[in-house]
């Protein structure tokens, strides 16, 4: 007889990440553009929003490592705290990005 315990349930928490970039070949910007949706949500032409596990967020800077000239192009990562999100303001056009609750899998 197996007597193997049952899985618990882990948490997965996730980041708030703010991903901006200036990219000055328009093919390129595009294929990042195409990367970025993947993972979040366009706010601006060249700024996105994510919540992104850890795992999630090293798979998502390997694809924009793979599309990227690191000597021609600029690309940011801003990682923000529960607290520092909650202060976003957006005072015309758009909304804050909703932070999902505690995923549990």
């Amino acid at each position: 007889m197996n007597k193997t315990k049952p899985k618990k349930a882990r948490e997965v928490h996730s980041v708030f990440y703010v991903i901006s970039y200036d990219i000055p070949d328009n093919q390129r910007r595009n294929q990042l553009a195409k990367v970025l949706k993947g993972f979040g949500t366009r706010v601006q032409y060249s700024v996105f929003e994510a919540h992104l596990t850890r795992s999630q967020f090293e798979q998502m800077k390997q694809a924009v490592d793979s599309v990227i000239d690191p000597d021609k192009d600029a690309v940011r990562y801003y990682a923000l705290c529960r607290a520092c999100v909650g202060r976003i303001e957006v005072p015309a056009v758009g909304d804050v990005t909703i932070v999902p609750e505690t995923i549990v899998v």
